[in-house]
């Protein structure tokens, strides 16, 4: 299967170490088994769409879906078999999903595979630079609930960024985004991925919440919007 090119030369400046480090790093760095998924496991990939406010993209599907109702994601989804690779894929998801247009959108490289076991699939995280930003909104309000362009500065800030109580009964990274609790996989590989770019600041590692009283904060911090 041949895949859309990626361009990590043209990445700005300020994505340059993200890019550069993402070559370098395997599953372990985002909290996930060194473990090949197994042949059953169907592939998809997600966007990970940086723009230059900084912000990165952000969606919260329906609550009345089947499959992960009211959670936060990256635009995404199962990789076709129209689709070249998990590049076309995360853009056409991103696209059909929220309304991004492909030809503003310039890939810069991918991340390892990372299997979600309670789903089944192994997921290829696509990084990718919004050089010319359009409109968004949930094109399906049956499938996308909201959609968000999130300042960085609003997720590498301590006070938004907390741990919440998984399934396993392990904690693992969430943050407080405006009506938005960001957890699980997305959680996980959204703080991977800002350690990696060196905007980490640290976590509250003091607040360790059950998910709904983190769904309350986060119910709160839409009171306040980005503007905080």
């Amino acid at each position: 299967m041949t895949d859309l090119p990626v361009s990590p030369a043209d990445a700005p400046e300020w994505l340059r170490p993200l890019v550069r480090r993402s070559a370098e790093v395997d599953q372990g760095h985002f909290g996930w088994p060194r473990l090949r998924a197994p042949r059953s496991a169907r592939p998809a990939a997600v966007l990970v769409l940086f723009a230059d406010g900084p912000d990165v993209l952000l969606l919260r599907r329906a609550d009345g879906l089947s499959s992960h109702p009211g959670q936060v994601a990256f635009p995404g989804g199962g990789i076709d078999d129209t689709d070249e690779g998990p590049v076309a894929a995360a853009l056409r998801e991103a696209r059909e999903e929220v309304g991004v247009l492909p030809e503003g959108v310039r890939p810069l490289g991918t991340l390892p595979e990372l299997h979600v076991a309670h789903s089944g699939f192994r997921v290829t995280p696509v990084l990718a630079h919004w050089s010319r930003p359009c409109p968004v909104a949930p094109v399906d309000l049956g499938e996308t609930r909201a959609v968000a362009r999130v300042p960085l500065s609003r997720l590498v800030d301590p006070a938004n960024r907390i741990r919440v109580r998984l399934r396993s009964g392990r904690p693992g990274p969430a943050f407080l985004v405006p009506g938005m609790l960001v957890w699980g996989f997305t959680g996980a590989l959204l703080s991977g991925v800002l350690d990696l770019g060196g905007w980490g600041a640290g976590w509250n590692d003091v607040d360790v919440l059950d998910l709904e009283e983190a769904w309350r904060a986060a119910e709160a911090a839409a009171e306040v919007g980005f503007d905080d």
